[in-house]
């Protein structure tokens, strides 16, 4: 009887070190073939687009351009505008955004309005630009009766919102329910456990969805022009047109002057590198919060 115990195990043992039938490795070689087929044509258009881009814009790309103006043939003015408007939306949205993120994950039991609130934040997701750039017009455009850069980081910060609502949920929600029980079991109120607690061990998730929605952000075309419009010199204030990098690229690609044809590539080239870094310095949250 013992005898037939112990060969149990070194019959399982066998079974699992012996190699896999020729049938199932050559289904798995051919499986990861077409993996990495696939991946291979899906990065054949972005790869296209970077090389098409590098090729065109880095000729004309001069250090003098990253303090003109549109009008001197440079983009100083529409970086300056972009950096703006996406802090105004970020000042708007983050805040905003994170105290309603804790709402959904640590009240979502005791307050039946959070499906309400959660449901409008998913849709939000899902909603146009150029819906939300109308709507930032009717807000702001037509009350203060001219285009700005607090009207075009409005309709930014609308965007941004929902982005930052839902992965601060998320964030939350990933916390242990063991570490909301030892801080009560310790005396700590539920503010505390929230703010001192909950909020410190989710940071990294928190920072990496204001990072990914500031990057998307900052590539939006369709929101400015209804509300920031244009400037081809340096904005006077924030209540006055603004130029950004988006709309430059939307107003100058069909001139027919070469120079501004030119700008119009390096230009391409600055905003996919702003959208780069900000990507990377959301990885580089991500791989931090990983090896915490």
């Amino acid at each position: 009887m013992s005898g037939s115990i112990q060969s149990e195990p070194d019959e399982l043992a066998t079974e699992l070190c012996s190699p896999l039938p020729t049938e199932r490795v050559l289904f798995t070689y051919a499986m990861n073939a077409i993996a990495f087929g696939l991946t291979g044509l899906a990065l054949i258009p972005l790869l296209s687009i970077l090389w098409e881009i590098l090729v065109r814009g880095i000729s004309g790309l001069k250090s003098d351009m990253f303090v003109k103006a549109v009008i001197d043939n440079g983009f100083g003015n529409a970086i300056l505008g972009t950096i703006i408007m996406v802090l105004i939306g970020g000042i708007l949205s983050i805040p905003t955004g994170i105290m309603t993120g804790i709402f959904l994950a640590e009240f979502s039991q005791t307050n039946p309005i959070t499906g309400l609130v959660r449901f409008i934040s998913s849709i939000l997701t899902g909603v146009p630009s150029i819906v939300v750039g109308v709507f930032a017009y009717g807000v702001i455009v037509l009350v203060t009766k001219g285009f700005s850069a607090i009207a075009g980081g409005f309709a930014l910060a609308v965007i941004m919102l929902p982005v930052i609502i839902l992965t601060t949920e998320e964030s939350l929600k990933l916390i242990p329910i063991s570490q909301r029980l030892a801080s009560a079991a310790l005396g700590g109120t539920r503010f505390q456990t929230i703010f001192r607690i909950v909020v410190t061990a989710a940071i990294h998730g928190i920072t990496t969805g204001v990072l990914l929605a500031v990057a998307r952000a900052a590539g939006e075309t369709a929101p400015l022009i209804f509300t920031a419009l244009f400037s081809l010199d340096w904005s006077e204030g924030f209540l006055s047109p603004t130029a950004s990098l988006p709309v430059l690229i939307f107003n100058l690609y069909n001139d027919p002057d070469p120079e501004k044809s030119q700008l119009v590539w390096t230009t391409s080239i600055v905003l996919l590198g702003l959208i780069l870094c900000v990507s990377i310095l959301s990885r580089l949250v991500i791989r931090q919060r990983r090896i915490n």
